[in-house]
């Protein structure tokens, strides 16, 4: 008689991580908000009800509810939900664009500093530990204050202001992978750095200093709005929430539920990165 013995499939890591998310309902429900913001925003074109540029001093600073005009009217008549659908294009795209791009310089040179160690470790994070001197908030309006203003100017600054905090990440995991005994066997057995560093540390470090640049997602989002905020980001009349919440700031007293539109969606945008940032660091800790 022939025993069958069935065996079950293995599970992935990534196949871990992805049951848990799905079983965590505040990280489901902040991917759905995100899915909206940004399916909006990248539909504006056939889903705004009117051109963001069209203005009419005839209704201007229409209150919310208005006929035709369900979240009001702007300081120049402009329709509000046509200008927040397509200002969540810029906004998204200035919140998300630096911490990718900080990500892949930071976690090059943090994977770079703490695989070669020594004197050029000491060197690379010295040099980084003068960023650490200002805060996040008046570097950024620093460096796009002396760039000038303008979109690209303010992507630039707020890359500048993420590295060195994913650099650190990527140079303290990558220092405490390259001690590990089979970094060692491989070394011993004659592989080249670039393999070692392909095949054994990349995976080992990408996984924390992803998780590590979700969290900054949120940060960036309030940054990049308060740039915009201050003139030094997106410059008018492009449609963009921080640039929105500036203009709007005459009308706070005669209209404020029009007046804080914007801010409201940078506020929903911000925590829902932030609790999904949570939602992924807690899921990929599957040491619990």
């Amino acid at each position: 008689m022939t025993q069958t013995v069935s065996l079950a499939p293995s599970r992935s890591y990534w196949h871990v991580v992805g049951r848990q998310l799905r079983q965590d309902p505040v990280a489901l429900a902040s991917a759905c908000v995100l899915l909206c913001i940004v399916l909006a925003a990248v539909l504006a074109p056939w889903l705004a009800p009117a051109d963001p540029f069209k203005a009419s001093m005839m209704r201007r600073l229409l209150p919310v509810g208005s006929p035709g005009y369900w979240l009001g009217t702007d300081e120049l008549g402009r329709d509000m939900l046509t200008r927040l659908m397509y200002g969540g294009r810029l906004s998204l795209l200035m919140g998300v664009v630096p911490v990718l791009a900080a990500f892949g310089i930071g976690a090059s040179i943090g994977l770079f500093a703490g695989y070669v160690g020594g004197r050029v470790n000491m060197v690379i994070m010295r040099a980084l530990d003068v960023f650490y001197a200002f805060p996040s908030v008046l570097l950024a309006v620093a460096i796009s204050g002396a760039l000038g203003p303008g979109m690209s100017n303010s992507l630039i600054a707020l890359t500048l202001v993420f590295v060195p905090q994913v650099v650190r990440v990527a140079e303290s995991v990558t220092t405490q992978v390259r001690q590990l005994d089979y970094i060692e066997a491989a070394r011993m057995s004659g592989a080249s750095a670039f393999s070692i560093i392909r095949v054994h540390v990349l995976g080992n470090v990408l996984g924390p200093v992803f998780v590590y640049a979700t969290g900054l997602l949120s940060v960036s989002m309030i940054l990049a709005s308060g740039l915009s905020f201050l003139g030094l980001g997106v410059k008018p009349p492009e449609p963009e929430w921080g640039l929105m919440l500036n203009t709007l700031r005459s009308a706070i007293y005669s209209n404020p539920w029009v007046a804080a539109l914007p801010g409201l969606f940078i506020f929903i945008t911000s925590i829902a990165f932030n609790l999904l940032a949570d939602g992924v660091r807690s899921a990929m800790d599957i040491r619990k």
